[in-house]
């Protein structure tokens, strides 16, 4: 079994962070029961780093927005650790290592 994690384009809205500033990622990544996968986010005003690195997001259909990741590789309590963040290059990387069936779902990032 093959699963589809879907990805949207946001428009970030944060303080300190332009207006204008566009958050782009991939359209959609398969991975298979326990494969590991990458998801990248890109900023349209230029690289991420510690101090401008998005948080990630879950969502499984019916549920809210369940935050994954914050401040670059920081989980919050009840997320677990086969989920990891990471900038690679310009962009960040959120990495599912050991995909779960469970792990089905929308993914987000954020300013």
């Amino acid at each position: 079994m093959v699963w589809t994690v879907l990805l949207l384009q946001l428009l970030a809205h944060s303080s300190g962070v332009d207006s204008q500033t566009v958050v782009t990622q991939e359209p959609s990544m398969s991975v298979s029961p326990g494969g590991t996968v990458t998801l990248t986010c890109g900023l349209s005003s230029g690289s991420v780093s510690s101090s401008n690195y998005p948080s990630w997001y879950q969502q499984t259909p019916g549920k809210p927005p369940r935050m994954l990741i914050y401040q670059t590789n920081n989980r919050p309590s009840g997320v677990p650790a086969r989920f990891s963040g990471s900038i690679s290059g310009n962009k960040a990387a959120l990495t599912i290592t050991g995909a779960q069936p469970e792990d089905e779902a929308d993914y987000y990032c954020a300013l």
